[in-house]
């Protein structure tokens, strides 16, 4: 009698949309690499304008799919009592949001993986897709990572790389992240179940920490360069956004550009607008804003917006102090 390959039994943590394509690949052509037997994610919680208790998006894709789902307040005793209930080779986890204890990390035989949104050791913490592009770079990933005790820390086992455009907001770079995750657990998981996958040690020293973000990081000092104000707007949309003080309305930039050159001013002055964004004076270059957003309003193209909301050169545009979105070492340490 033959014996029929039973693929390994797989559990992920997580609550995070990013990890939507990747549970879609597990449960169709995916289901050969690993059987998703479950998904432990976050409690059901308040959202939107009405603050309506919602499940998040892993807890609605699991809806209806004959899966186990788990959704306790923290990884405790009774979670991992649960998760050991499914009889998982392997858990992999993806924005779960908590540090998991050595029980948890030892329970599956083949391992506890984590899907990281960037190219480790850079950004380790809670918004690697926002502090890349925040940043100005130019590429980014998704790492595939043995689980450690400490943040974000362990031995890698591979990389998708991810271009950065110009004019990319965090949410589309998110998307193309999103669908990195599966073309790396594709190439990797039928190494882990043949024991071949290899596993190699972070440059702990070249490591770079970001942190959760709130509405005060969406500020702008004008007195920067151009295309890190730029890079700001873009990498903060669309949470938690970059707004401004535009003639008493606080406007909200939805994607931006840099141009050299360009008339003087004092920064944060307005100098005009061309066809493609509102242009403001900065330390070094201008600023070419091409969506923004009124209170109530949806975010549109500039020349739409400036149409219904003319601002006339020489309006001062107001600075604030831009909190660190990337430290050397953990915020709070």
């Amino acid at each position: 009698m033959t014996n029929v390959r039973q693929p390994p039994r797989l559990a992920f943590m997580g609550s995070d949309p990013i990890a939507i394509p990747l549970l879609d690949w597990f449960a169709g052509g995916g289901a050969e690499c690993a059987r998703l037997v479950g998904v432990v994610t976050g409690p059901d919680r308040p959202a939107g304008r009405g603050q309506e208790v919602r499940p998040n998006a892993v807890k609605a894709w699991a809806a209806g799919r004959p899966l186990a789902v788990m959704q306790p307040g923290r990884p405790d005793e009774a979670a991992l009592g649960a998760l050991a209930a499914l009889r998982p080779d392997i858990v992999l986890v993806a924005a779960y949001g908590h540090i998991l204890r050595d029980a948890f990390i030892a329970l599956p035989r083949l391992g506890t993986l984590n899907l990281h949104a960037s190219l480790l050791p850079r950004y380790r913490g809670a918004s690697p897709v926002q502090a890349a592009v925040a940043s100005g770079d130019a590429v980014t990933g998704m790492t595939l990572m043995r689980i450690v005790r400490e943040l974000d820390a362990g031995p890698v086992a591979g990389e998708e790389r991810v271009p950065i455009g110009p004019l990319d907001t965090a949410a589309e770079v998110e998307s193309r992240l999103a669908a990195a995750a599966v073309t790396l657990l594709a190439r990797s998981l039928p190494l882990l179940e043949r024991g071949q996958l290899s596993f190699a040690v972070q440059d702990h020293a070249s490591a770079s920490f970001c942190r959760r973000l709130t509405r005060e990081d969406g500020v702008l000092d004008f007195c920067a360069p151009a295309r890190a104000l730029a890079a700001r707007i873009n990498g903060l949309s669309p949470w938690p956004g970059v707004a401004c003080d535009v003639a008493g309305v606080q406007v909200k930039f939805g994607l931006a550009d840099a141009l050299d050159g360009g008339p003087a001013g004092p920064p944060g002055s307005v100098l005009g607008a061309d066809a493609l964004g509102l242009l403001v004076a900065t330390g070094l270059g201008v600023l070419r804003v091409r969506r923004l957003q009124r209170p109530g309003g949806r975010m549109l193209d500039a020349p739409e917006f400036l149409r219904g909301f003319p601002v006339a050169p020489a309006t001062p545009l107001p600075s604030r102090p831009m909190p660190a979105l990337v430290a050397a070492k953990p915020f709070g340490r």
